[in-house]
């Protein structure tokens, strides 16, 4: 049986999250696989750094869906694997809030345009949330 925990539980775990970011977030996009855990320094290519909203975004029954992610252009050309989320716009570091996959379908961020981008592309996010584990 998988372990599970209360709505209050799974709420406070997303909650913070959103604490993390603070006003400065930024979702990253990366080539390659993802790393192991948020400690470990990102592998791949930079290929799109997002800045969030002010706030994150809003939390219901441990859900959080993000509010506006902002339109950038990417940095160069590559295949999207995966994503983290960052407290501000310094991305080279150790310093990531969440990671997780990226692709068309059954990744944790799907893009419906594709993930093989080139330098240049406007990468839009219309919607993404993050469900906290143990539902």
């Amino acid at each position: 049986m998988a372990i599970q925990y209360s709505t209050t539980h799974r709420t406070n775990n997303v909650t913070d999250i959103v604490t993390q970011a603070g006003s400065t977030g930024y979702l990253a996009i990366f080539t390659g696989t993802q790393p192991s855990n948020c400690a470990t320094a990102f592998s791949g290519t930079l290929l799109v750094s997002m800045p969030c909203s002010s706030t994150l975004g809003t939390v219901t029954s441990g859900v959080l869906t993000f509010n506006a992610i902002t339109t950038t252009n990417t940095v160069t050309s590559g295949t999207a694997g995966y994503w983290r989320l960052f407290p501000s716009s310094t991305t080279t570091g150790t310093n990531a809030i969440a990671q997780g996959t990226v692709g068309t379908s059954g990744a944790d961020l799907n893009f419906a345009g594709g993930v093989v981008w080139t330098s240049g592309e406007s990468i839009a996010i219309s919607s993404f949330a993050i469900t906290a584990n143990g539902a």
